[in-house]
């Protein structure tokens, strides 16, 4: 199976070296997926003993939070100098890069800061494009050369970084995005099943697949429901409004499925979000990116040991091959209705769906993920080479070694 290579090398308990850690990252309360990202890494370096002084890239209205010592204020000399300072003063600084939140054309700004920083630095790229422009590919390319490691989640996305951005691979650690394993006992699921989509709403979210697929499922023994869960992004918001939302309603409206579908806007904490997740039948993602090689919510489904059917983007490709879903072409509506009714009628195969996903599960824990970040600062700071040339595969690595305290 093709899937992201986890690089836990030795046991949290090892680890010692890394005292403090920075990070550069949008941050909660701010509502984005990095933010998030951001805030559960920090929990699970803090579980492991480490530091975390959090520097937010600002959105200009979030009210202070815990553990943030600063501010990078885009288009500000003066906030790049003091980001960089304040990052210096840990062990390592954690950038994460995404073109849209630094200053500068596509995100240029983000180049100040690693070239005022005095320690080592590790960069998170989350979006590695198939089709970059120039100075796309010109603004990654240096990120990476000035930084000592990049880190990517997935195969995909390290095969893209090094083809495309011309990275060396010796820089480039694969590590997969984490998620929040849910304990307890398992909800009932007896009732009527539940087909959800979750995460920040926007065009692109292509929702209105589903929506055009409910009707063939009408006649199924028991009616589902579809629920997209998720505020409206903060950018579209401010662009355009409720739109898309408000079509995709009256989408529902015209195909004669109103009633099937519920567009739940609240938001969720992870505790309440994962409740969600293990409650529904199936998770579908059927995204319009054909490029999309880092997915939090995909990873979230896998975590929660639920069946996925996804549109074929490069990460569900990839996570989906050890059978944990179904991976349907784009502009194939036939099948991404055949694949829901499949797992929705056929119980033997979404339970098969739903073990594989447990399996992969312990290797996509916080304390995992944030153990394979410890161990990567370990050896920039011990001077050690070789990280980008060996790396274990998931599937390769005994049960025993896939686990550690997850917060």
């Amino acid at each position: 199976m093709s899937v992201a290579s986890l690089q836990v090398r030795r046991s949290c308990a090892s680890r010692v070296r890394t005292g403090s850690v920075g990070i550069l990252s949008t941050y909660p309360p701010t509502a984005c997926g990095l933010a998030t990202f951001a805030a559960a890494l920090g929990r699970g370096l803090s579980a492991h003993g480490a530091g975390v002084r959090v520097v937010r890239v600002s959105d200009g209205s979030s009210p202070p939070a815990d553990g943030v010592v600063g501010e990078l204020v885009n288009g500000s000399p003066r906030s790049v100098r003091a980001a960089g300072d304040l990052l210096s003063r840990c062990d390592v600084a954690v950038l994460q890069h995404e073109y849209g939140i630094y200053g500068g054309p596509d995100g240029e700004e983000v180049l100040e800061v690693l070239a005022a920083l005095t320690v080592p630095s590790v960069v998170i790229a989350h979006t590695v494009l198939r089709d970059p422009t120039r100075h796309q590919r010109s603004v990654l390319g240096t990120v990476a050369a000035i930084t000592e490691r990049v880190v990517v989640m997935s195969a995909s996305a390290r095969q893209r970084l090094c083809a495309t951005f011309d990275v060396d691979p010796a820089k480039v650690v694969t590590i997969p995005h984490g998620a929040a394993i849910p304990g307890g006992p398992r909800p009932d699921l007896s009732g009527r099943p539940t087909m959800l989509t979750w995460g920040l709403l926007g065009p692109g979210k292509g929702i209105e697949r589903v929506i055009d697929a409910m009707p063939s499922l009408s006649g199924l023994p028991s009616q589902p429901r579809y629920v997209v869960a998720g505020q409206t992004h903060p950018k579209v918001l401010a662009a355009d409004g409720e739109a898309y939302r408000h079509a995709r309603i009256a989408q529902a409206s015209r195909n004669g499925v109103a009633a099937s579908v519920v567009f739940d806007a609240v938001y969720r904490d992870v505790a309440s979000l994962t409740a969600l997740i293990r409650s529904c039948a199936v998770v579908v993602l059927p995204y319009d990116s054909t490029d999309q090689v880092t997915s939090g919510v995909l990873v979230d489904a896998i975590a929660a040991g639920r069946p996925v059917v996804a549109t074929a983007f490069p990460h569900a490709v990839e996570m989906l091959d050890g059978g944990a879903g179904i991976v349907v072409d784009h502009d194939d509506p036939d099948a991404l209705a055949c694949a829901l009714r499949r797992v929705l009628t056929d119980d033997h195969l979404a339970a098969g769906m739903a073990a594989a996903a447990s399996r992969l599960a312990p290797s996509l824990g916080w304390g995992v993920v944030a153990a394979a970040y410890l161990d990567l600062m370990d050896r920039l700071l011990a001077g050690r080479d070789g990280w980008g040339a060996a790396q274990m595969p998931i599937e390769a690595r005994p049960p025993q070694q896939r686990t550690s305290g997850a917060p």
